[in-house]
């Protein structure tokens, strides 16, 4: 089919090269549609989307009822500012609290200012409960963390990048090797209010943490009345085959942060959990954002949450990620380190030889299946939960070649 100029790819990519900030480096292909698991671009090409925008659309793409609440919605009113109420906002808090047991709500925007939320609550926290002198308070993180881009989350990055010349940095964090609880415990000093992890690492290259981590940090934190901060904004809302993946070790973070899915790709959506013994520690006037809980945000919210719960996405993420994992095990390729993850969230780590995971991806695009490199030599697998296996079957075919070194 001939195109236009305005239709071609190298159109559109030239434009974004021309005046947008160059702090991508995207994959070159140019969206032009989306639905369910697939996607296509402007020249008509379908690929299978195979990344979910870092699982912001567990759900699949333009999900109807999700679009349908946001049409609806979007008639009525679209943004109050918290100064007023909404019709929406309370539903959302009942639907988010019912589902996962927690007792307060705080809404955001983006993950990133979900995590700075976090931050604040538990540095007010271990002011005004546990006694810490204000300005002396200490989070513990982890080595290889990603908790987004401000720049007091970069501060406690250990990516040298991610800080290069943004200083001066933000103090008040001590850093800890991820997986290891001994060197938790070993950090706690008396200023010690909060451990901020991710319980598994999705930009550090997919990395699960050794069996019973999770459940001896949050053991560790409860006795030193240490708050246990667990970001689930990547690995949330089914993603990796239960709700959380705190639930596959049967611990509760004193604070747990949301994002990404909680909108199911319409519109950042972020949100905050906690008790009342944590989330009290806010006052009128402490927090706030002009957007956080507008009405628009949260009847999308919930009407993605319901599409979690009646069409069961964490079991199907279960038994397709089980499947497309094993799948991958089975290649048997000299360039394969490591196949790791849990539920659809899936890392394929390349050795160094195999000259990194770029190439590889690139190679993907070009079969019609769009993934993403992280942390240099790992290629991600994490499509939306609506995933089929005829679906992944269809994947497979293409990836198999591709991870052999057949571009």
């Amino acid at each position: 089919m001939d195109r236009t100029l305005e239709q071609t790819a190298q159109y559109f990519i030239d434009l974004e090269e021309r005046y947008g900030a160059h702090n991508y480096h995207p994959i070159d292909v140019v969206i032009h549609e989306a639905k369910g698991v697939w996607v296509t671009d402007v020249e008509g090409k379908r690929y299978l989307d195979c990344l979910s925008a870092y699982s912001a659309v567990n759900q699949g793409h333009a999900h109807p009822k999700i679009l349908q609440a946001m049409i609806e919605q979007a008639h009525r009113v679209t943004l109050t500012a918290r100064a007023f109420r909404n019709d929406q906002l309370g539903l959302f808090y009942k639907a988010l609290c019912d589902l996962t047991g927690y007792q307060r709500v705080l809404p955001m925007n983006s993950g990133a200012e979900a995590v700075e939320t976090a931050i604040k609550l538990a540095r007010k926290w271990g002011y005004k409960v546990k006694g810490v002198p204000d300005g002396k308070q200490e989070i513990i993180v982890c080595e290889g963390n990603f908790h987004g881009r401000t720049t007091t989350i970069i501060s406690f990055s250990t990516e040298p990048q991610y800080k290069e010349g943004f200083g001066p940095l933000t103090p008040g964090f001590v850093v800890v090797p991820y997986g290891d609880a001994d060197a938790l415990e070993a950090a706690i000093t008396p200023n010690t209010v909060g451990f901020l992890v991710e319980p598994i690492q999705g930009e550090n290259g997919v990395i699960v943490p050794p069996e019973g981590y999770l459940r001896r940090a949050a053991e560790i934190c409860k006795r030193h009345n240490v708050l246990f901060i667990n970001d689930e904004i990547q690995t949330g809302l089914g993603r990796t085959g239960k709700l959380f993946v705190q639930d596959y070790e049967g611990v509760r973070g004193d604070i747990l942060i949301l994002g990404k899915a909680l909108s199911g790709g319409f519109y950042p959506v972020s949100a905050v959990l906690a008790d009342d013994p944590v989330m009290g520690v806010f006052q009128p006037g402490d927090h706030g954002s002009t957007f956080g809980g507008n009405p628009l945000a949260a009847a999308v919210a919930r009407a993605a949450l319901s599409v979690i719960v009646e069409e069961n996405l964490p079991q199907n993420a279960a038994v397709m990620g089980a499947y497309f994992k094993e799948q991958l095990e089975e290649i048997n390729s000299p360039l394969i380190k490591e196949v790791r993850g849990r539920g659809l969230l899936i890392g394929v780590e390349m050795k160094p030889e195999a000259g990194g995971a770029r190439r590889f991806v690139e190679a993907l695009r070009d079969r019609g299946i769009l993934s993403k490199e992280t942390h240099v030599h790992t290629v991600r697998f994490a499509p939306p939960l609506v995933i089929k296996r005829e679906e992944i079957d269809w994947a497979l075919e293409r990836i198999r070649p591709v991870l052999h070194g057949q571009f």
